[in-house]
């Protein structure tokens, strides 16, 4: 903890109720556009499916954005405060039953998530030296605060509409942005890196590394075959706002809803987070640590057995109905329980680790819009998270079984170009 900035804990803080709020509302949006209760709208599970992907589309689409006025305009962090305002905005909004509101939020909520989202990373970079062998940890520090924020987030949100409703439920998402933007703002000093100190750094830096060594077109060219595959894993991993909260709402045999189901996920991110770091450093001591890309390989090929699992869990549920497209079965919680531990090993080895990539390869010039790159993947896979209008066409065994083959077709892909990235980005 000591070899870490005091700037990093006030990052994490700002991303920690940043997060609670935005997956506070992705963890009812599906649920509230489809109840018939007299909040929602009575939408059916493609419609709100459609709206949703769209929605992440343009979520992770806005970064790019986002990361060049940093870059060129606006600087890191008041681009970040920006952006928490419109956040809060877009949540206050869906506090009102008007698919007007609803539309005007899911504005607000892309452009907040543009100018807070790649620059609340990249100022986690800039807190480091260049060269500074820190950054891989510091992004999984930074990774866990976001994951606090999302295991909290659908209790409170299952507590509060249950009682309340959902509306009260949103208001209470755009306080978690209150908490976020105070915390920047309070402690501002902390997350600028003072003149003297890169005036230091500039004077004990090597003055030429492997890295250095490559042409910028080349590092960025690796970043985006890195981006281009991790496109699938995204399509793949962002079910759980849609599909997955339907297979827990409707096909797990428990007593709570789908919204619960939302917490499992950073659940295992606070579980598995520091045994995971203990891990890596246990084989660089004995130089048998993967590269970065190396462990985005073995995250895909994880992906691709979480899926496996609820593969066998549907067969398992559709073993017991007549019909085909039956969907009228339930299974053991620990079927979801357990494919959420798996590919929760596979996000901790591609999400924080893409981060902490771009800190290092990207061009310090181009940090920002590269970040935003990033994210830009993201959003690709989430517009194909759209796969999940299928849902009640297909058996929910196929569904899984056609995710799965496509994680590890891409996980074979990434393994297949291993050697030649490694020229392109030497000992990352």
């Amino acid at each position: 903890m000591k070899k870490h900035p005091l700037g990093l804990y006030v990052l994490f803080a700002t991303e920690m109720w940043e997060r609670f709020s935005f997956y506070s509302m992705v963890a009812m949006f599906t649920l509230y556009l489809r109840d018939d209760s007299g909040e929602g709208f009575g939408w059916t599970a493609a419609e709100a499916t459609s709206l949703y992907s769209n929605y992440l589309m343009f979520v992770f689409a806005s970064p790019l954005i986002g990361g060049w006025l940093a870059d060129k305009k606006l600087g890191y962090r008041s681009t970040v405060l920006w952006g928490g305002l419109f956040f809060m905005v877009g949540h206050l909004l869906l506090a009102f039953q008007s698919l007007t509101a609803v539309y005007s939020a899911l504005v607000c909520l892309v452009i907040g998530n543009g100018l807070f989202k790649p620059n609340v990373s990249t100022m986690v970079g800039n807190l480091y030296p260049e060269s500074s062998p820190f950054k891989d940890a510091a992004y999984n520090i930074f990774y866990l605060g976001i994951n606090v924020g999302s295991f909290l987030a659908p209790i409170a949100m299952e507590l509060i509409r249950s009682r309340w409703g959902f509306h009260p439920a949103f208001a209470v998402a755009a306080l978690g942005m209150v908490f976020s933007i105070a915390t920047l703002w309070r402690f501002r000093q902390l997350v600028d890196r003072s003149p003297q100190a890169k005036e230091k750094e500039a004077e004990t830096q090597v003055p030429m590394t492997a890295m250095d060594a490559v042409p910028e077109k080349e590092r960025i060219r690796a970043l985006l075959i890195i981006y281009a595959v991790t496109i699938v894993f995204w399509m793949a991993f962002q079910q759980n706002g849609s599909t997955l909260t339907y297979w827990a709402d409707n096909n797990t045999a428990w007593e709570v809803s789908g919204i619960v189901s939302n917490s499992i996920n950073p659940f295992w991110i606070l579980v598995f987070t520091f045994p995971l770091i203990a891990f890596w450093r246990f084989l660089r001591k004995r130089d048998l640590e993967p590269s970065t890309p190396g462990k985005m390989v073995i995250g895909m090929f994880l992906t691709a057995i979480s899926f496996l699992v609820l593969f066998l869990a549907a067969k398992s549920g559709e073993s017991t109905v007549s019909a085909p497209l039956d969907f009228g079965y339930q299974v053991s919680p620990f079927w979801l329980l357990g494919s959420y531990a798996i590919v929760t090993l596979a996000e901790l080895m591609i999400s924080p680790m893409g981060l902490s990539l771009v800190s290092k390869v990207a061009p310090v010039r181009y940090r920002g819009l590269m970040m935003g790159a990033w994210f830009f993947a993201g959003a690709i896979g989430n517009k194909l998270t759209m796969i999940g209008v299928y849902w009640t066409e297909w058996r929910h065994s196929s569904f899984f079984a056609i995710l799965g083959c496509l994680a590890f077709v891409a996980g074979l892909i990434l393994w297949g170009l291993l050697n030649s990235l490694k020229k392109s980005i030497p000992g990352i």
